[in-house]
């Protein structure tokens, strides 16, 4: 049994299978951040039912998450699940991101000499001086028990390098 084009027909457990990603590709859009959602080529209908899920809840929420699917099967889902993965990509690169330049401060912090060294040998450009002052800062700050103020400024000069 074929189609008018040749090709068999899709199984109901990969219809259901189909179905059910693009539920979870309604569920991630959804989750994105507005900023991101405006980066995703979304029809205006499309736009409108993802931020009126995001102010529902339960079993409205579940309902209006099948709405989205029945949405996306009727276009192309193709490109909106690319953008879609590009920016889960982005988002766990700036998380790993932190949590190098964390395992950095702390190093920093622990090791002292050595690892500015190593800091500044791996970052040429970095202004020695003042990553030592703030270094100094820091530490002195943590041993008296003050607020972060100078641990900080220690994270965002490593955010510039």
């Amino acid at each position: 049994m074929t189609d008018d084009d040749g090709a068999l027909p899709l199984s109901k457990s990969q219809r259901k299978r189909d179905a059910l990603a693009l539920h979870g590709l309604a569920e991630a859009l959804t989750r994105l951040a507005d900023a991101q959602l405006e980066g995703i080529p979304l029809s205006a209908e499309v736009r409108e039912a993802v931020l009126q899920a995001r102010r529902l809840e339960r079993g409205a929420y579940r309902r209006q998450i099948r709405y989205l699917g029945r949405l996306l099967r009727a276009g192309d889902a193709a490109p909106i699940r690319s953008a879609v993965d590009a920016c889960a990509r982005a988002t766990h690169e700036d998380k790993a991101r932190f949590k190098r330049l964390e395992r950095w401060r702390e190093r920093l912090l622990e090791e002292g000499d050595t690892a500015v060294t190593a800091l500044l040998d791996e970052y040429p450009g970095a202004d020695a001086q003042q990553l030592r002052q703030l270094l100094r800062k820091a530490r002195r700050e943590r041993a008296e028990g003050r607020a972060p103020r100078h641990f900080r400024e220690l994270m965002r000069f490593l955010r510039t390098l």
